[in-house]
């Protein structure tokens, strides 16, 4: 892999995606966004009219998934087949039936081995990976390991900034399913041995960023 990895874990809502991208900027950084892909596969079977409770159908898809990420965290984008499809992995019907398709064992097999492959295979000195899995599974000898966290209520609050176009209760609801969901695959709200919990609930976003690097730059120096 790449000289230097940096696993973040933590659940939905929790500023993980943002708050990596932007580390990984400051540090030079490759960024590598591992639930976009589950998102991708999700979107990729709605729109080939795939069953998501098939898990069959759904592994197969998997096994030929043409997929591309940019792992620049200044040219990020989500490609199927070729086309673009970064702003549609984002909709709330995506969102519903992304962890059906998580759930699925040769699903997270592939696409675990392809995130090995991409974090190998880029060039900058390091790279920021994050998503389920990632301290634990993908990358469990990272020199790095953070789970980024924060309470239910300020998850909550944050989506629905994202999500302007439903109201604050179904954004509530969506979360607390898709947290139910995930827990049936990965335990997302407690650090693993090694793995360094960041609450981001009481600080702002400047300020979550800065604690990401100030804990990369300490593990880094731990390793040496």
């Amino acid at each position: 892999m790449s000289e230097i990895i940096v696993a973040v874990d933590g659940p939905a809502g929790s500023g993980k995606s943002s708050v990596s991208k932007e580390a990984a900027r400051r540090l030079g950084y490759a960024y590598l966004d591992t639930g976009a892909a589950y998102r991708a596969l999700a979107w990729h079977c709605l729109d080939e009219g795939i069953d998501v409770e098939n898990a069959d159908a759904v592994a197969e898809r998997a096994r030929s998934f043409d997929y591309a990420t940019g792992m620049d965290p200044d040219h990020y984008f989500v490609r199927v087949g070729g086309e673009d499809i970064t702003p549609d992995i984002r909709e709330p019907r995506v969102t519903a039936v992304v962890s059906a398709v998580a759930r699925v064992s040769e699903v997270r097999e592939a696409l675990n081995a392809m995130f090995r492959r991409m974090m190998s295979e880029h060039p900058r000195p390091g790279v920021i990976a994050e998503g389920r899995d990632i301290t634990t599974v993908v990358a469990p000898d990272a020199p790095v390991r953070v789970l980024l966290t924060a309470t239910e209520e300020a998850r909550i609050a944050r989506r629905s900034a994202e999500v302007s176009a439903q109201t604050t209760e179904a954004t509530a609801q969506q979360l607390a399913s898709r947290d139910r969901q995930d827990s049936r695959v990965v335990d997302f709200m407690t650090a693993a041995d090694g793995v360094i919990t960041i609450d981001s609930t009481d600080i702002d976003f400047e300020q979550t960023v800065q604690a990401l690097i100030d804990t990369v730059r300490s593990g880094l120096s731990t390793e040496q």
